[in-house]
């Protein structure tokens, strides 16, 4: 009996966790394994490219790279705050295609270190929730 209810609380804490986990793959990880994603929601990373983000009507548009390759990300909704070109995200979406390289995204990560308030306090609001993360 014991057994049992150890095993039942063994699997509900193992797929607790396995679904509160957020993996992403970086841009070169997603062009690796790019045929086994297909059109699948997923987690990218990279880095904003200079010059490429562009305001839209339902969202704004811009590249993600990863050394030498880059994904064109359209996004609808409105970017979070610090969103800027030379800033690495994570975008959530999906490939429009099974070859393609374009990626249709609904949300947009800011990604930052411990570093990045000191670094640039010019963009970070002074409020409790930000010194928290900071």
């Amino acid at each position: 009996m014991f057994a049992v209810l150890l095993a039942a609380f063994i699997f509900l804490l193992v797929e607790g966790l396995g679904s509160a986990l957020n993996y992403f793959d970086t841009v070169n990880q997603a062009f690796a394994h790019r045929a086994t994603l297909g059109t699948r929601t997923f987690n990218l990373e990279g880095d904003v490219v200079a010059g490429s983000v562009h305001p839209t009507a339902v969202g704004t548009n811009f590249e993600i790279a990863q050394g030498s390759h880059t994904v064109a990300v359209t996004n609808t909704g409105s970017p979070p705050q610090l969103f800027q070109a030379n800033i690495a995200v994570v975008v959530v979406g999906h490939f429009t295609s099974d070859v393609s390289h374009d990626f249709v995204s609904h949300q947009i990560l800011v990604k930052h270190s411990e570093n990045y308030c000191a670094a640039h306090p010019e963009r970070v609001k002074a409020t409790k929730a930000v010194r928290s993360l900071c």
